[in-house]
């Protein structure tokens, strides 16, 4: 009898401990943060650019012809005002990276930043 007592009163504890964990979306995913506040052409746009762009606007004989690599080149399509409107896959401009999915949401806020800012070669 005293058995039967401990092992149900083990297993009562026993279930109370499952309702001691939290499972708030929040906390156990936390939102990423994005920084845009020390957006620079070397350290944030160029790695971008390099790893989203490369395979096909990079190098001396490029893919599409309209190369991307160095700074004077990206700044090219700035002024041009085509870079944020083709990496944000507006009406108008040809989506890029072509046939993949747009950039995330956070490189996206880094390059529209550091467009705004006068496309800085910093």
């Amino acid at each position: 009898m005293k058995t039967g007592l401990l092992l149900i009163g083990c297993i009562y504890i026993l279930s109370l401990l499952p309702a001691c964990v939290s499972n708030v979306e929040e906390e156990l995913y936390p939102p990423e943060t994005c920084d845009t506040s020390q957006v620079t052409y070397s350290l944030t746009i160029a790695p971008i650019i390099e790893q989203n762009c490369f395979a096909c606007h990079g190098g001396e004989a490029t893919i599409s012809g309209i190369p991307l690599e160095g700074y004077d080149n990206l700044k090219t399509m700035v002024d041009a005002g085509r870079l944020v409107g083709a990496v944000r896959h507006l009406s108008g401009f040809s989506a890029m990276p072509k046939d993949a999915p747009q950039l995330p949401e956070c490189k996206l806020l880094q390059i529209e930043k550091w467009v705004n800012d006068g496309a800085p070669n910093n």
